[in-house]
């Protein structure tokens, strides 16, 4: 990096920004461990925390020098929470610290990735969600903390006990006041169960949900929270969105991690024929793609009306809501494969205009036709690639159990 793009790399206050045209690489395998900096323990280079996609809203903790190839003290700092203090971040560069040169560190520069790995990751339990490039970064932040400064999964550490029952406060997003109030919640693995309470001490739960149809996703940037979790649930016959957070980053991912582990439980039970590398992935999901589109009737002369759109691959769902924190959908589309006659095509059927935007694309199923406009040609083109992603691929056990008990559409 040259003087004047370090320059524009420190902005005040203690943040880091990489200027547009410097490289950020991101996890490029997906995991921690392949992007520790070969310059470990280099004090004369320039710290940079990279901007996450997707990330980022003035908390410096939303920046991670993991994806730039920067000096390792700097890393390690933000493992310690140095990164919390907004100030000593920018003095970070010439920091000399008895953490720099703790065995762990030694270990990491002396070694190589597959040896961090090895020891540093030697016994992460299956439901563990190990954080992927895009994911946010509370996920990544707890990750890097449970693996090093914690040290929760090395050989020679303490016994890791399944997370099992667990109870404890999160806020959650009314369904009609949309403010976040303080609700007690109570898992029971072995049951199978999430309940939550709208009174502290009370008896009576305001729901009670099956391990069976629960999803867990971080939806941080939707639910302007950076701990901010989206839990649904199938309930009469549609999907309910719980919108929570917690203050506390560790809090908020061991409470994903312990949904996690209660549904690869259940997974064990339901699907006991597969092996559990199979199973791991069906745990939980992310959207594949979210945002706006318009629809228009299932006649398409009926007015093209603006929806929040969610695409869930694994269950090859296309979910539409008047706004994006709804509790409930207004209708979904079952998206079968191109084997089975389901198509996508990239513009509007003959005679049919949209109404503000231009850039159409048409769903066409077994029983019927959905027609969308999209904002932008970009959009066009992502949506577009995102639904032929799912219609290529082949319907999973779970798609077929779900299959077995449930129509191609409903819609409102």
């Amino acid at each position: 990096m040259q003087e004047k793009d370090r320059k524009l790399a420190y902005k005040p206050e203690g943040r880091f920004f990489v200027p547009h045209h410097s490289p950020v690489m991101g996890f490029p395998n997906g995991s921690v461990e392949n992007n520790l900096p070969a310059n470990a323990g280099d004090m004369g280079s320039i710290l940079g925390l990279g901007r996450f996609p997707g990330e980022g809203n003035g908390n410096p903790l939303q920046y991670s020098c993991l994806g730039n190839p920067v000096d390792r003290a700097a890393w390690w700092a933000t493992i310690q929470g140095v990164a919390k203090s907004r100030t000593r971040l920018k003095q970070l560069g010439s920091w000399h610290s008895p953490v720099i040169a703790s065995s762990s560190l030694q270990f990491m520069t002396h070694n190589g990735n597959l040896r961090v790995k090895a020891k540093y990751e030697a016994r992460v339990p299956a439901f563990y969600y190990i954080p992927q490039a895009n994911d946010c970064m509370v996920l990544k932040e707890q990750w890097i903390r449970a693996k090093y400064e914690r040290q929760e999964f090395m050989a020679d550490g303490k016994t890791i006990s399944h997370p099992g029952n667990r109870e404890g406060f999160l806020w959650k997003r009314g369904r009609d006041n949309a403010q976040f109030l303080k609700r007690r919640f109570v898992l029971l693995a072995r049951e199978g169960l999430l309940k939550y309470y709208t009174k502290e001490e009370g008896k009576d739960p305001k729901a009670v949900i099956s391990i069976k149809d629960l999803n867990a996703t971080f939806q941080t940037e939707k639910i302007g929270n950076p701990h901010g979790l989206q839990i649904t649930y199938r309930r009469d016959g549609h999907v309910r969105n719980l919108f929570v957070y917690h203050e506390n980053g560790k809090e908020i991912v061991d409470w994903f991690n312990a949904l996690r582990a209660a549904r690869l439980q259940y997974l064990k039970m339901a699907l006991p024929e597969l092996p559990e590398s199979e199973l791991v992935p069906l745990i939980t999901r992310n959207y594949l793609k979210q945002g706006f589109m318009e629809k228009t009737g299932p006649k398409q002369r009926e007015p093209f009306k603006k929806r929040w759109f969610a695409l869930d691959p694994q269950e090859r769902r296309l979910l539409y809501y008047k706004n994006p924190l709804d509790a409930f959908e207004l209708g979904q589309v079952f998206l079968g494969s191109n084997e089975q006659g389901y198509q996508v095509f990239e513009d509007l059927p003959k005679g049919i205009r949209g109404n503000r935007w231009k850039a159409g694309l048409t769903i066409v199923t077994p029983h019927r036709r959905f027609v969308f406009t999209c904002p932008s040609e970009k959009e066009q083109r992502e949506w577009l690639e995102s639904f032929r992603e799912v219609l290529s691929s082949p319907l999973t056990p779970l798609n077929l159990l779900a299959l077995s008990t449930e129509s191609d559409c409903s819609h409102r």
